[in-house]
Protein backbone atom coordinates (compact mmCIF):
# COMPACT_ATOMS: atom_id res chain seq x y z
CA UNK A 1 0.00 0.00 0.00
CA UNK A 2 2.80 2.20 0.92
CA UNK A 3 4.57 1.45 -2.55
CA UNK A 4 1.46 2.42 -4.16
CA UNK A 5 1.11 5.79 -2.76
CA UNK A 6 4.79 6.65 -3.20
CA UNK A 7 5.03 5.23 -7.08
CA UNK A 8 1.86 7.69 -7.88
CA UNK A 9 3.39 10.49 -6.07
CA UNK A 10 6.88 9.73 -7.69
CA UNK A 11 5.31 9.53 -11.07
CA UNK A 12 3.52 13.39 -10.86
CA UNK A 13 6.41 14.70 -9.00
CA UNK A 14 9.36 13.62 -11.54
CA UNK A 15 7.11 14.87 -14.36
CA UNK A 16 6.63 18.02 -12.12
CA UNK A 17 10.17 18.76 -11.37
CA UNK A 18 12.07 17.74 -14.06
CA UNK A 19 10.30 18.23 -17.53
CA UNK A 20 12.84 15.96 -19.45
CA UNK A 21 11.84 13.01 -17.59
CA UNK A 22 11.19 10.31 -20.68
CA UNK A 23 7.47 10.19 -20.85
CA UNK A 24 7.04 6.17 -21.42
CA UNK A 25 8.47 6.05 -17.88
CA UNK A 26 6.58 8.19 -15.83
CA UNK A 27 3.01 6.58 -18.23
CA UNK A 28 4.28 3.46 -16.42
CA UNK A 29 4.48 4.71 -13.29
CA UNK A 30 1.43 6.49 -12.95
CA UNK A 31 -0.82 3.85 -14.62
CA UNK A 32 0.50 0.77 -12.25
CA UNK A 33 -0.18 3.12 -8.98
CA UNK A 34 -3.22 4.62 -10.54
CA UNK A 35 -4.47 0.80 -10.97
CA UNK A 36 -3.16 -0.22 -7.59
CA UNK A 37 -5.21 2.98 -5.63
CA UNK A 38 -8.43 1.88 -7.88
CA UNK A 39 -8.41 -1.68 -6.99
CA UNK A 40 -7.56 -0.67 -3.18
CA UNK A 41 -10.69 1.46 -3.71
CA UNK A 42 -12.91 -1.56 -5.41
CA UNK A 43 -12.07 -4.00 -2.87
CA UNK A 44 -11.75 -1.74 0.67
CA UNK A 45 -14.27 0.92 0.96
CA UNK A 46 -12.63 1.05 5.00
CA UNK A 47 -8.79 0.99 3.56
CA UNK A 48 -6.50 2.96 5.39
CA UNK A 49 -2.54 2.81 4.75
CA UNK A 50 -1.13 0.35 7.28
CA UNK A 51 2.39 1.88 6.88
CA UNK A 52 1.55 5.25 7.66
CA UNK A 53 2.39 6.70 4.69
CA UNK A 54 4.00 9.48 4.99
CA UNK A 55 2.51 11.47 1.42
CA UNK A 56 -0.43 10.86 2.05
CA UNK A 57 -1.19 10.74 5.55
CA UNK A 58 -2.76 7.40 5.86
CA UNK A 59 -5.58 7.96 3.14
CA UNK A 60 -3.72 7.41 -0.41
CA UNK A 61 -6.54 8.94 -2.11
CA UNK A 62 -5.56 12.11 -0.98
CA UNK A 63 -2.74 11.29 -3.74
CA UNK A 64 -5.63 11.53 -6.34
CA UNK A 65 -7.79 14.13 -5.66
CA UNK A 66 -6.76 17.28 -6.48
CA UNK A 67 -6.35 18.34 -10.05
CA UNK A 68 -2.33 18.15 -10.20
CA UNK A 69 -2.26 17.33 -14.08
CA UNK A 70 -4.09 20.43 -14.75
CA UNK A 71 -1.73 21.98 -12.75
CA UNK A 72 1.57 20.76 -13.87
CA UNK A 73 0.59 21.67 -17.63
CA UNK A 74 0.09 25.39 -16.38
CA UNK A 75 3.37 25.44 -14.67
CA UNK A 76 5.21 24.38 -17.68
CA UNK A 77 3.51 27.03 -19.50
CA UNK A 78 4.40 29.63 -17.50
CA UNK A 79 8.20 28.40 -17.56
CA UNK A 80 7.97 28.57 -21.03
CA UNK A 81 6.71 31.95 -21.01
CA UNK A 82 8.78 33.36 -18.92
CA UNK A 83 12.24 31.38 -20.76
CA UNK A 84 10.71 32.67 -24.16
CA UNK A 85 10.21 36.50 -22.50
CA UNK A 86 13.66 37.04 -20.89
CA UNK A 87 15.28 35.10 -24.37
CA UNK A 88 13.14 38.20 -26.27
CA UNK A 89 14.23 41.03 -24.04
CA UNK A 90 17.75 39.69 -24.28
CA UNK A 91 18.43 39.31 -28.21
CA UNK A 92 15.17 41.13 -29.22
CA UNK A 93 14.33 44.05 -27.11
CA UNK A 94 10.73 44.35 -25.49
CA UNK A 95 9.14 45.44 -28.48
CA UNK A 96 9.43 41.95 -30.04
CA UNK A 97 8.42 40.11 -26.31
CA UNK A 98 4.96 39.62 -27.02
CA UNK A 99 5.51 37.88 -30.48
CA UNK A 100 7.89 35.38 -28.71
CA UNK A 101 5.60 34.10 -26.24
CA UNK A 102 1.98 35.26 -27.89
CA UNK A 103 0.53 30.77 -28.10
CA UNK A 104 1.81 30.02 -25.17
CA UNK A 105 0.47 33.03 -23.38
CA UNK A 106 -2.96 32.38 -24.94
CA UNK A 107 -3.20 28.77 -23.97
CA UNK A 108 -1.59 29.23 -20.33
CA UNK A 109 -4.94 32.23 -19.74
CA UNK A 110 -7.25 30.52 -21.10
CA UNK A 111 -6.77 27.27 -19.75
CA UNK A 112 -6.73 28.80 -16.29
CA UNK A 113 -10.26 29.87 -16.85
CA UNK A 114 -11.34 26.03 -15.68
CA UNK A 115 -9.83 27.31 -12.17
CA UNK A 116 -13.17 29.03 -12.00
CA UNK A 117 -14.82 25.51 -12.20
CA UNK A 118 -12.55 23.89 -9.66
CA UNK A 119 -13.61 26.69 -7.52
CA UNK A 120 -17.58 26.13 -8.28
CA UNK A 121 -17.67 21.98 -8.31
CA UNK A 122 -15.13 22.13 -5.06
CA UNK A 123 -11.54 20.60 -6.46
CA UNK A 124 -9.93 23.77 -4.78
CA UNK A 125 -10.59 25.59 -1.68
CA UNK A 126 -9.87 29.06 -3.59
CA UNK A 127 -12.95 31.03 -2.99
CA UNK A 128 -14.63 31.70 -6.78
CA UNK A 129 -15.07 35.27 -5.23
CA UNK A 130 -11.64 36.02 -5.64
CA UNK A 131 -10.45 33.62 -8.47
CA UNK A 132 -13.31 34.94 -10.93
CA UNK A 133 -11.39 38.88 -10.82
CA UNK A 134 -8.43 37.97 -11.08
CA UNK A 135 -8.75 35.37 -14.40
CA UNK A 136 -11.59 37.73 -15.83
CA UNK A 137 -8.86 40.75 -15.99
CA UNK A 138 -6.05 38.32 -17.09
CA UNK A 139 -8.43 36.53 -20.19
CA UNK A 140 -9.39 40.37 -20.43
CA UNK A 141 -6.08 41.53 -20.75
CA UNK A 142 -4.84 38.59 -22.76
CA UNK A 143 -7.44 38.59 -25.46
CA UNK A 144 -9.64 41.76 -25.14
CA UNK A 145 -6.31 44.12 -25.89
CA UNK A 146 -2.97 42.18 -26.60
CA UNK A 147 -4.66 39.81 -29.54
CA UNK A 148 -7.27 42.34 -30.06
CA UNK A 149 -4.88 45.18 -30.79
CA UNK A 150 -1.51 44.49 -32.42
CA UNK A 151 -0.50 48.68 -31.78
CA UNK A 152 0.05 48.06 -27.93
CA UNK A 153 2.24 44.79 -28.57
CA UNK A 154 5.50 46.38 -28.54
CA UNK A 155 5.22 48.27 -25.32
CA UNK A 156 7.18 48.09 -22.24
CA UNK A 157 4.72 47.18 -20.09
CA UNK A 158 3.66 43.79 -22.00
CA UNK A 159 7.08 42.51 -20.60
CA UNK A 160 6.50 43.86 -17.16
CA UNK A 161 3.37 42.02 -17.56
CA UNK A 162 3.91 38.30 -18.53
CA UNK A 163 6.93 38.48 -16.40
CA UNK A 164 4.94 39.13 -13.37
CA UNK A 165 2.51 36.87 -14.42
CA UNK A 166 4.46 34.14 -15.28
CA UNK A 167 6.57 33.92 -11.62
CA UNK A 168 3.78 34.40 -9.67
CA UNK A 169 2.24 31.19 -11.48
CA UNK A 170 5.60 29.04 -11.45
CA UNK A 171 5.70 29.67 -8.04
CA UNK A 172 2.08 29.12 -7.26
CA UNK A 173 1.73 26.11 -9.25
CA UNK A 174 5.29 24.60 -8.13
CA UNK A 175 4.07 24.91 -4.20
CA UNK A 176 0.58 23.22 -5.19
CA UNK A 177 2.54 20.23 -7.24
CA UNK A 178 4.91 19.59 -3.77
CA UNK A 179 1.85 19.84 -1.68
CA UNK A 180 -0.15 17.00 -3.85
CA UNK A 181 3.48 14.98 -4.72
CA UNK A 182 4.48 14.65 -0.79
CA UNK A 183 1.85 16.53 1.45
CA UNK A 184 4.31 18.92 2.55
CA UNK A 185 5.88 22.30 1.09
CA UNK A 186 9.23 23.27 2.19
CA UNK A 187 9.49 26.14 4.66
CA UNK A 188 10.85 28.87 2.15
CA UNK A 189 8.41 27.25 -0.70
CA UNK A 190 5.67 28.41 1.65
CA UNK A 191 6.92 31.67 2.56
CA UNK A 192 7.73 32.57 -1.04
CA UNK A 193 3.87 31.68 -2.17
CA UNK A 194 2.51 33.84 -0.02
CA UNK A 195 4.59 36.55 0.15
CA UNK A 196 6.06 37.45 -3.71
CA UNK A 197 2.83 39.11 -4.49
CA UNK A 198 3.32 41.76 -2.55
CA UNK A 199 5.93 42.78 -5.31
CA UNK A 200 4.40 41.03 -8.20
CA UNK A 201 0.87 41.97 -7.67
CA UNK A 202 1.87 45.49 -7.77
CA UNK A 203 3.22 45.19 -10.54
CA UNK A 204 1.44 42.68 -12.25
CA UNK A 205 -1.74 45.18 -11.80
CA UNK A 206 0.53 48.20 -12.70
CA UNK A 207 0.90 46.60 -16.04
CA UNK A 208 -2.49 45.66 -16.13
CA UNK A 209 -4.29 49.04 -15.84
CA UNK A 210 -1.12 50.75 -17.96
CA UNK A 211 -2.12 48.67 -20.93
CA UNK A 212 -5.20 48.80 -21.12
CA UNK A 213 -4.95 52.88 -20.66
CA UNK A 214 -2.57 53.04 -23.79
CA UNK A 215 -4.70 50.75 -25.77
CA UNK A 216 -7.91 53.38 -25.73
CA UNK A 217 -7.07 55.55 -28.37
CA UNK A 218 -6.63 52.09 -30.71
CA UNK A 219 -9.55 50.97 -29.40
CA UNK A 220 -11.64 54.24 -30.12
CA UNK A 221 -10.58 54.44 -33.43
CA UNK A 222 -10.79 51.33 -34.58
CA UNK A 223 -13.97 50.82 -33.72
CA UNK A 224 -13.61 46.74 -33.38
CA UNK A 225 -16.24 45.08 -30.86
CA UNK A 226 -18.75 47.92 -30.92
CA UNK A 227 -21.83 47.78 -32.45
CA UNK A 228 -23.72 50.85 -33.94
CA UNK A 229 -27.34 51.56 -34.56
CA UNK A 230 -29.40 50.86 -36.57
CA UNK A 231 -29.73 47.04 -36.52
CA UNK A 232 -32.12 43.98 -36.39
CA UNK A 233 -31.69 44.14 -32.34
CA UNK A 234 -31.95 47.38 -31.90
CA UNK A 235 -29.02 47.40 -29.62
CA UNK A 236 -25.68 49.42 -29.31
CA UNK A 237 -22.21 48.52 -27.72
CA UNK A 238 -19.28 50.64 -27.61
CA UNK A 239 -16.27 48.73 -27.01
CA UNK A 240 -14.44 51.94 -25.79
CA UNK A 241 -16.69 52.77 -23.02
CA UNK A 242 -15.99 49.47 -22.11
CA UNK A 243 -12.32 49.11 -21.55
CA UNK A 244 -12.81 52.65 -18.88
CA UNK A 245 -15.46 50.84 -17.41
CA UNK A 246 -13.02 47.93 -17.05
CA UNK A 247 -10.47 50.46 -15.60
CA UNK A 248 -12.80 51.14 -13.09
CA UNK A 249 -13.26 48.21 -11.65
CA UNK A 250 -9.90 47.74 -11.06
CA UNK A 251 -10.12 51.11 -8.51
CA UNK A 252 -12.16 49.24 -5.71
CA UNK A 253 -11.15 45.35 -6.90
CA UNK A 254 -7.21 45.68 -6.79
CA UNK A 255 -7.14 46.73 -3.41
CA UNK A 256 -10.18 43.81 -2.53
CA UNK A 257 -7.64 41.08 -3.59
CA UNK A 258 -4.68 43.00 -1.91
CA UNK A 259 -6.11 42.40 1.39
CA UNK A 260 -7.38 38.88 0.59
CA UNK A 261 -3.81 38.02 0.06
CA UNK A 262 -2.72 39.65 2.81
CA UNK A 263 -4.94 38.02 5.13
CA UNK A 264 -3.75 34.74 3.25
CA UNK A 265 -0.35 35.60 3.33
CA UNK A 266 -1.23 35.63 7.69
CA UNK A 267 -3.12 32.79 8.35
CA UNK A 268 -0.87 31.17 6.56
CA UNK A 269 2.67 32.16 7.58
CA UNK A 270 1.24 31.44 11.20
CA UNK A 271 -0.03 28.15 10.80
CA UNK A 272 3.07 26.91 10.07
CA UNK A 273 5.10 28.70 12.58
CA UNK A 274 2.68 26.41 14.86
CA UNK A 275 3.38 23.66 13.04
Amino acid sequence: NFLLCFLFSLSRYLLFQFPFTPIPLYNLLYSVAKLGLLFVQVNSLSFRCVSKCPICHGHPFRCSQAPLPFHLQLDRLHRLVLFLALKSLKESGHEHVYNAVEKPLLLAQSAAALEILHGLIGLVRSPVSSTLPQVGSRLYLTWGILWSFPEIRTHILVSSLVISWSITEIIRYSFFGMKEAFGFAPSWHLWLRYSSFLVLYPTGISSEVGLVYFALPYIKGSEKYSVRMPNKWNFSLDYFYLAILALGFYVPGSPHLYRYMLAQRKRALSKSKKE
